[in-house]
């Protein structure tokens, strides 16, 4: 997401935290670095040069030195580009709640709604969805093996042609649920007969939130369709698509900031799990290596659930944490997407420098791990102490699942460095972590973790 913005931007951070002066050859350099990633991530050219100038103000302010300087800068930085990405809007959702999903052909509005559908699935909501687009091919079939891979339930008829005629018939039966995920009919542009439909369909359907669906590759066209739809139907709030695939997501971002159309929630990847809550404060620090615990927790939530989380940890208060916890921890971490990406979200390790092919070797590591754990016994799997004591059962958990004596030995150690952890940071969940205890985490996560 955005890599080579975030690159330019650690690096500049880095020059300018680590310069003995900040003379104009190097602040020079500094603007023209941050001005071509901005520009090549598709941000307006009249903001880039805005942001830059007040860069090179402060930078060759002779009122403020040293150190004082040095700070003032950084800071500058980062409070302009978070004004760049927009303000964060919260999403507070009622006894009953509608969504009404808007946008034009090939945005990812469909995926989109079983992305949300899941997401507040697993933060215990009873959750439907409803097809109203009654004039795209097989939209209401897209619509319903969406929502069976995630449970879900999908209100379609794919037979009428009068979104009306389908809102009736389910009226009743929608009223079981407290969040209802409504699909609306696209185009290839955004035409009379659009806005005319949608409007008919929101009078109908009398929507909690209606939220725009955008794919980030459109860059900074996303500005005339936020402006647009927010004219003619009232969207409260944006959702951008296929930011993990993209340079011009920059583009999309600012676009919807500047018309004021606050992004809300932002599509990272093709899982259900690949949906987050858009904070601008959460993704600039990432962009800039320092993590983001928040959303990360947030991610978890989305594959594990409310439920299970607090089950998890009533047993780690009760000081209870088995080989099994540890599985179930693997099992969501392969849902949440690759080991680079999650690393992002870590404070410390988003600018730490992996090299090549080790990500791969720890996920086949992880794999043999999980074979290891199905290979023991309950008392090995509750008491992993003793396969330390004895080691005649690390040599038959690994002939019994292919892995190495090595291997049982370094998931013992994992689990032991992870057990401590998790005790001494019961915040974690919460995304709450302080200063020291956030240090400590990410030291002991690069430095033990072999890889």
């Amino acid at each position: 997401m955005l890599e080579k913005l975030s690159s330019v931007l650690k690096k500049v951070t880095d020059k300018v935290a680590n310069a003995i002066f900040l003379d104009k050859n190097m602040v020079d350099s500094i603007v023209k670095d941050l001005q071509r990633a901005l520009i090549e991530a598709d941000v307006n050219v009249k903001l880039v040069v805005e942001l830059t100038g007040k860069i090179k103000k402060a930078a060759l302010d002779e009122r403020v030195k040293g150190l004082e300087k040095k700070e003032h800068i950084i800071k500058l930085l980062h409070d302009e580009l978070v004004k760049l990405l927009g303000e964060s809007r919260e999403i507070k959702l009622g006894k009953k709640n509608v969504f009404l999903l808007v946008g034009l052909y090939g945005q990812g509005k469909t995926t989109t709604i079983g992305k949300l559908a899941a997401y507040y699935a697993k933060r215990g909501h009873k959750v439907c969805a409803v097809g109203l687009d009654v004039h795209r091919p097989a939209a209401a079939e897209q619509l319903e093996q969406v929502c069976k891979k995630i449970n879900v339930k999908a209100f379609v008829d794919a037979k009428e042609k009068n979104p009306g005629k389908i809102w009736k018939k389910y009226e009743e039966e929608i009223k079981d649920y407290d969040l209802v995920i409504v699909d609306s009919a696209g185009r290839d542009a955004l035409s009379g007969d659009l806005i005319k439909e949608i409007k008919d369909v929101s009078k109908m359907v009398k929507p909690t939130e209606t939220f725009l669906v955008i794919a980030a590759d459109i860059g900074q066209t996303a500005k005339k369709q936020a402006e647009t739809f927010k004219e003619a139907v009232q969207i409260s709030g944006v959702i951008i698509t296929r930011m993990d695939s993209t340079a011009k997501a920059g583009g999309a971002l600012t676009a919807c900031a500047e018309v004021k159309a606050p992004v809300v929630f932002i599509g990272t990847g093709e899982k259900p799990a690949d949906l987050e809550l858009f904070d601008p404060e959460g993704f600039l620090s990432r962009l800039l290596g320092m993590g983001d615990l928040k959303s990360l927790m947030e991610k978890i939530q989305s594959v594990v659930g409310e439920k299970e989380i607090e089950e998890q940890q009533a047993r780690l208060k009760e000081g209870k944490f088995t080989l099994k916890d540890m599985e179930m921890q693997f099992e969501s971490l392969g849902q949440l997407g690759s080991m680079d990406k999650l690393m992002s979200f870590i404070p410390g390790l988003g600018k730490a420098k992996i090299p090549e092919g080790m990500m791969e070797q720890q996920q086949s590591k992880i794999k043999n791990w999980k074979a290891a754990i199905k290979s023991m016994t309950k008392e090995e799997v509750e008491n992993p102490d003793i396969l330390e004591k004895e080691s005649g059962r690390i040599q038959r958990v690994a002939k019994g699942s292919g892995a190495s004596t090595s291997d049982i030995r370094a998931l013992i150690k994992q689990y032991k460095m992870l057990k401590e952890m998790i005790h001494s940071q019961g915040d974690l969940s919460e995304g709450k972590m302080d200063h020291a205890a956030m240090m400590k985490f990410a030291k002991k996560f690069a430095k033990k973790i072999r890889m």
